[in-house]
């Protein structure tokens, strides 16, 4: 679509010593709708930049105070008037004189005696190039405040339901395990399970959503520490026995008693918690889930293998992916977001690892990341 330029919103500086030069380009350019002013030397020139703002200045090149040369000069060096584009009317036209016009900030050379067509064609050529970067700059500014009011409302979204999420959460959990259905009935227990379900979704939505946005406006800042790996891991699983156990499925640890490990102990945290939900999430009835971590070499290598639906290889490739956004249901009809695993990719790639996975559909699916031994 071609761009729709309004000759009368541009202003245009006509800087000339011969008068007779100055009012015939005042008349063609008028004539073209453009909105021209007018000096007569270099000095009244660097004077009506400062009053009048012009997005575009002819400037002639042999004056008798200042020569167009020094004007650019000038110009190009005062900070709000660096970009205004500069076209020479001259009558030199050796290579010398044009490499020098450039060097001095030209951005394009019409040379005397000028033709008409010429002229209205390259000062219509830069308006062009001056109304490009004007719609960039616009589209630009209106996006930063498109993004910044996206980043804040998700911060606040976040912070205002978490706690109370967090709350009800623990309320159910605790109704679950106290009020079995022989207790208040099949039907009553199936909907309580099902509300309980639905928050245990919900809150991890919510939390992942929080560190999501905080990482991606930079607001996450990677804190390095010392820490056991092995004793964060045992901890998360200690959390979510209560939720296995609601599917009776069993989580096994396979680790030596201690392995050092230097990462954001938050962010780790993080990871494995979104591995071993996403593992009971696909895990049928009655599963194991097993979390394994190991050291090779220089690394450590930690594992979270399930035996549950897989994935399709199909699918395999729109995981860890911002731009295809991939979920898919659990065995109890569990609802994801995608954004566990993109949190969890770039948690670890922040810490220096990697994270990868292997799945056959109807097998289960293995989940693994790597961090660097402690220094």
């Amino acid at each position: 679509m071609k761009m729709e330029i309004i000759p009368s919103e541009y202003k245009i500086l006509v800087v000339d010593d011969v008068l007779s030069n100055v009012l015939l380009l005042k008349v063609l350019l008028t004539n073209e709708k453009f909105n021209v002013v007018t000096a007569m030397n270099g000095t009244q020139a660097l004077k009506m930049v400062e009053t009048e703002l012009p997005d575009l200045v002819l400037l002639d090149v042999m004056m008798p105070d200042i020569s167009g040369f020094e004007v650019a000069q000038q110009l190009k060096a005062k900070p709000g008037y660096e970009q205004i584009p500069i076209i020479f009317l001259t009558a030199l036209n050796s290579t010398a004189d044009i490499v020098k016009g450039f060097q001095t900030g030209a951005n394009d050379f019409i040379s005397k005696p000028f033709n008409k067509e010429e002229l209205i064609i390259r000062v219509t050529h830069q308006i062009s190039l001056i109304a490009a970067k004007r719609i960039i700059y616009n589209q630009t500014e209106e996006l930063k405040r498109t993004i910044k009011g996206r980043d804040k409302l998700y911060s606040v979204i976040a912070h205002d339901l978490r706690s109370p999420m967090a709350s009800i959460k623990m309320v159910l959990n605790m109704l679950m395990i106290n009020l079995p259905g022989e207790k208040i009935g099949e039907e009553m227990h199936e909907l309580l399970d099902m509300a309980n379900q639905t928050t245990e979704e919900l809150f991890s939505l919510l939390d992942n959503l929080l560190k999501w946005t905080k990482s991606q406006i930079g607001r996450l800042n990677v804190v390095p520490q010392d820490f056991d790996l092995v004793g964060v891991a045992a901890g998360v699983i200690e959390v979510f026995v209560m939720v296995a156990e609601l599917k009776k499925i069993k989580i096994n640890l396979q680790a030596p008693d201690q392995i050092e490990v230097r990462a954001d102990i938050d962010m780790i945290k993080t990871v494995v918690r979104n591995l071993i939900s996403n593992a009971i999430k696909f895990s049928n009835t009655e599963g194991e889930i097993l979390v394994s971590i190991s050291e090779r070499d220089e690394q450590i290598l930690v594992s979270v293998e399930d035996h549950g639906r897989g994935i399709k290889e199909e699918d395999q490739v729109k995981l860890l992916h911002v731009d295809t956004h991939f979920s898919t249901f659990g065995t109890k009809n569990e609802e994801g977001s995608g954004l566990g695993l993109l949190l969890c990719q770039d948690f670890v790639r922040k810490n220096g690892g990697e994270l990868w996975f292997t799945s056959k559909e109807g097998e289960g699916s293995t989940f693994n990341f790597y961090l660097n031994k402690m220094s």
